[in-house]
């Protein structure tokens, strides 16, 4: 992992392969961004028209790269856009200057250590600047040869050493920032790795083990439910959608627990850890990524990871829905009637619909501890990728509240939500001649569809949020801001940011 610090030292003394500074868009050209007086004044004052002469506008995600000027110990300065300059008296935001960090840790993939001279005005832009380059430094090489170096990202080793300049490094609230960026973005860049582990290597088994190993670490307390126990306890539907592969099912139950907490929050995540689509099976041209279909439960595990290593003073229980979905003699069939955890029957009606089958089990599960609010993360529907995009997740629940408070932590983390609603005349196409609910309804708001059968499965009076993370959560096309392609651990941020807040009692 990339190691992140403080540091009071003067830019031009600094020993590094490269110092980092912002460039705005200004009305009439680049404008240098504080924090790069230092290298401006090396440059006579001049270095907005160097800048501008080698092509640089400020646009967010743009770099320039060029010599460093005399007397500086560091060879190259690296100019990275922040986008347009603020308002008169405003400051950079967070999100911005996370961004400009991401795209400066990957330009700088083969370096040894970089300077971070970005607009740094308090602990909370030293969180964001840190955040950032940890996760834009972020790369999966695990199944690549790259000749001496297997941890080299196309050849080149990422970033190994970040240091923010300008920041107070014996200051309490830089260090807290510094440690929370560290734990945050370690437990996300595990989760990336989850998503991009081929589902050969990544089973329900395989992923409970992981899960393990990480609670032993950070003093969780854990439980796994194997097929046997899965079965004893009525688990209809993790193990109806884990009955066509060779993999056998998993539940897991992470537990995070303070004792200063006056808040518990369950968090629970779809962990289909490859999806064929079952009997049902998945045309060709869409079984290729189906390896992030655990990504929420990948999310959930690394909010709880994280939770404990930041010693929130809330309670947080995780729990993993893990199953494999597979077409074979065994496998559940269009037709099939499951009977639930919470003792109701499902018509399966569609074997692709199996999210929200595993989800029903563990949202009932964490329903019987009562907590005060739980939410849901899953890559659930294609509908929800066509209403929102691929950066965009939706958030239902039942309380429209806590959906806005929601809304208001993932735009704050800097990971692009939107509020959806929950339609009561959609329920109605959910009905079922056979059983108490089908798993599909009106194809027209899939999405939405899906949310309202979640619901059936919280307990009376919980308060309940639903996360569709079906575009977000892996990224097909290139690296943009901190990024990469593949996994992207979305949601994870706005989970911590949730524990945080209900830990501070900012949420009621």
């Amino acid at each position: 992992m990339t190691a992140l610090t403080l540091s009071t030292s003067a830019a031009p003394g600094l020993r590094a392969d490269a110092i980092v500074i912002g460039v705005a868009k200004g009305a009439k050209g680049p404008v240098v961004a504080p924090g790069a007086e230092a290298v401006d004044k090396a440059y006579d004052g001049r270095l907005a028209g160097v800048l501008e002469t080698l092509g640089a506008s400020g646009g967010e995600g743009e770099v320039t790269k060029l010599p460093a000027p005399s007397g500086f110990k560091t060879p190259l300065v690296l100019a990275v856009g922040l986008g347009t300059v603020p308002e008169k008296d405003a400051e950079y935001g967070t999100e911005a200057l996370r961004k400009a960090a991401g795209v400066a840790a990957r330009a700088l993939a083969g370096s040894k250590k970089a300077a971070f001279a970005l607009p740094l005005d308090d602990a909370a832009d030293a969180g964001a600047i840190g955040e950032g380059a940890l996760l834009g430094a972020y790369s999966f090489d695990a199944y690549k040869d790259n000749g001496k170096d297997p941890k080299a990202k196309n050849g080149k080793a990422p970033l190994a050493e970040i240091v923010l300049l300008g920041g107070k490094p014996r200051d309490k609230a830089y260090k807290a920032a510094v440690e929370r960026a560290v734990a945050v973005s370690e437990e996300l860049n595990r989760s990336r790795d989850l998503v991009n582990t081929p589902p050969n290597d990544l089973n329900p088994e395989s992923f409970a083990a992981i899960a393990q190993a990480a609670a032993k670490e950070h003093g969780i307390k854990i439980q796994v439910l194997d097929e046997k126990a899965l079965t004893k306890g009525g688990y209809g539907g993790i193990l109806g959608v884990g009955s066509g592969s060779a993999a056998t099912p998993r539940l897991v139950k992470l537990s995070y627990t303070s004792s200063k907490a006056k808040k518990h929050l369950a968090f629970v995540g779809k962990g289909i850890t490859y999806d064929s689509g079952g009997i049902s099976l998945k045309p060709a041209g869409h079984n290729e990524t189906m390896k992030c279909d655990m990504a929420g439960a990948a999310s959930v595990f690394a909010a709880v990871v994280a939770a404990a290593r930041l010693g929130l003073e809330v309670n947080v229980t995780g729990w993993l829905a893990l199953a494999e979905n597979m077409p074979s003699g065994s496998a559940t069939r269009p037709g099939d009637v499951l009977r639930m955890y919470s003792g109701k029957t499902v018509e399966v009606l569609n074997t692709d619909a199996e999210g929200r089958l595993v989800l029903a089990d563990a949202l009932w599960a964490a329903s019987q501890e009562k907590p005060d609010a739980i939410v849901d993360v899953a890559t659930l529907t294609g509908a929800m990728v066509l209403a929102l995009g691929n950066r965009t997740f939706g958030i239902m629940g039942n309380d429209d509240a806590f959906r806005a408070a929601l809304v208001e932590a993932a735009e704050e983390v800097g990971e692009p939500a939107w509020p959806m609603p929950l339609p009561e005349h959609l329920r109605k196409g959910m009905d079922s001649a056979t059983a108490d609910i089908a798993n599909m309804g009106e194809r027209m708001g899939g999405g939405l569809v899906a949310g309202l059968f979640l619901r059936e499965f919280v307990g009376e009076g919980i308060t309940w949020a639903h996360l569709d993370i079906a575009g977000p959560a892996f990224n097909e096309s290139g690296p943009f801001g901190y990024t990469p392609k593949g996994g992207t651990g979305t949601a994870v941020r706005t989970l911590v940011r949730l524990a945080e807040l209900t830990a501070a009692g900012d949420l009621g």
